[in-house]
């Protein structure tokens, strides 16, 4: 399974957290991530997003069908991703479109078995594949991208 965590692009600031928008910066920067994403997503791809304005709107630049769950508010945690998600036995791959601290603290827990605070840029990709390699389960970071390397 792969498991493609993508941090909204940058937003306004703004006091209703659900409503804050992309800013101008923030539609070129989820534009150009789903470009580069377009070239590489798997055929078998479900992808979710967190219900807030600025989440949707980076995932409707990537033009696929995809789903909304409140399991990816912005006050999520962990245990709510990974339950959205269904990693590591689902089959195919998935991509969340998510918020900080939750995506940072799970790529933490994936790449080194507990949740710490670790920081994913505005608006960049970690993709991660899940392996069995001699009967032990294994968690590969396949990429980390952010949108100033797309330029």
């Amino acid at each position: 399974m792969d498991l493609i965590l993508w941090r909204h692009a940058e937003a306004e600031v703004g006091e209703n957290d659900m409503a804050r928008r992309l800013t101008h910066r923030g539609e070129k920067q989820a534009r150009q991530m789903a470009a580069w994403l377009h070239e590489r997503l798997p055929k078998e791809l479900r992808i979710i997003a967190s219900p807030a304005v600025r989440t949707q709107q980076t995932a409707k630049a990537l033009e696929l069908p995809f789903e909304t769950s409140r399991k990816l508010a912005p006050e999520a945690g962990v245990a709510d991703l990974l339950a959205a998600t269904g990693w590591p036995d689902g089959a195919g791959a998935v991509l969340i479109i998510g918020h900080q601290p939750a995506l940072g603290r799970l790529a933490s827990l994936l790449l080194s078995g507990s949740e710490s605070d670790w920081s994913i840029k505005k608006g960049a990709v970690w993709w991660f594949s899940n392996r069995v390699r001699q009967g032990e389960s294994q968690t590969v970071l396949r990429v980390a991208m952010v949108p100033e390397l797309l330029v």
